[in-house]
């Protein structure tokens, strides 16, 4: 049996049968035989509504969808797919190939995920895609299984937000915590690290790393690692400040920022070697453990072949574009 909708398109009440379409309609969906409250969202989520697969949606039967998944209009999952609880998809989000998403993620209409990379070398080995918990995928972001160049694997970390037309190549890895602006593009082999953020238009070239807590500005082109903590901006991006402001947000002491700001001052400003600019900082009380993790970066990233520290690492003077 299975009760009525409510205003929001959920189905509410009991589910005591599996629904399955025939095979011509090439869609299945879950029932779980619980008893649902539409009440009892708890938090993000609502675990008591059952999955449901909107009639017009193409769920392959191999797929593997938990409780309380919502799948739109229009949608088309494919065999390899894993999706975790609470997720949500919105009308018209294709996910095909090796895919795994965590749980209650939102995700926006016209999404693509794990489609084959952008690279011409891929020779179509199943690489593979994975998504962590609590992400927001705006309408219209793209995010690319790996190629054949790295261990295989496209990963976006939890609680980030990729908004509209947002792009993510093969083989990047993304941490925790992060913003990326609408049309924010991210080229093959790119790193970010947790709380990072980028404006809008923002384009990142293959193998940059994007160090925590650094903010990329506008229409800016990254060709080099942006340091942790900064703020760069530019066509090509230049470190311009520290991130401060978003530092204060992240509740990051006064003393901590400001030894920071003393650091770019010397690093950047003052052109002073790193060395010499640590010893002065430790005689002064300011070689925090942010200002260490923040020359470390600096250091990594100078010794990396055109200021992309990853580069060092692939031999030969190789490049992943």
């Amino acid at each position: 049996m299975l009760s009525g909708e409510n205003s929001a398109g959920h189905w509410i009440g009991s589910f005591t049968e599996v629904v399955r379409a025939d095979e011509r309609g090439g869609r299945h969906a879950y029932a779980i035989g619980v008893e649902a409250d539409p009440t009892d969202l708890k938090g993000l989520g609502m675990p008591n509504v059952t999955t449901i697969i909107a009639p017009r949606a193409y769920v392959d039967p191999r797929a593997e969808l938990a409780d309380d998944v919502e799948v739109g209009p229009f949608c088309v999952i494919g065999p390899e797919v894993r999706i975790g609880r609470g997720t949500r998809l919105s009308a018209n989000v294709c996910i095909s190939g090796r895919v795994t998403i965590g749980e209650f993620n939102r995700i926006g209409p016209f999404v693509s995920i794990g489609d084959v990379p952008q690279d011409v070398s891929y020779r179509g080995s199943p690489t593979r895609v994975e998504i962590g918990d609590c992400n927001l995928l705006g309408h219209g972001v793209t995010i690319h299984r790996a190629s054949e160049k790295e261990d295989g694997l496209t990963r976006i970390g939890s609680r980030n937000t990729l908004l509209a037309s947002a792009h993510v190549a093969h083989d990047c890895k993304l941490g925790d915590d992060i913003t990326l602006g609408e049309w924010t593009m991210l080229g093959g082999h790119v790193h970010v690290e947790d709380h990072a953020g980028f404006a809008v238009g923002v384009a990142i070239i293959h193998n940059v790393t994007i160090g925590a807590y650094s903010f990329v500005g506008m229409k800016s082109k990254a060709t080099q690692d942006v340091p942790r903590y900064m703020r760069a901006d530019g066509i090509p991006s230049k470190v311009r400040r520290v991130n401060a402001s978003a530092l204060r947000r992240k509740g990051l002491p006064k003393d901590a920022i400001a030894a920071l700001e003393e650091a770019y001052r010397l690093i950047y400003l003052g052109k002073m070697r790193l060395p010499q600019a640590a010893e002065l900082l430790r005689s002064h009380g300011q070689f925090t453990a942010e200002v260490e993790r923040l020359i470390e970066g600096i250091e990594t990233q100078r010794r990396g072949k055109n200021g992309r520290a990853r580069e060092n690492s692939l031999g030969k003077g190789e490049t992943h574009e």
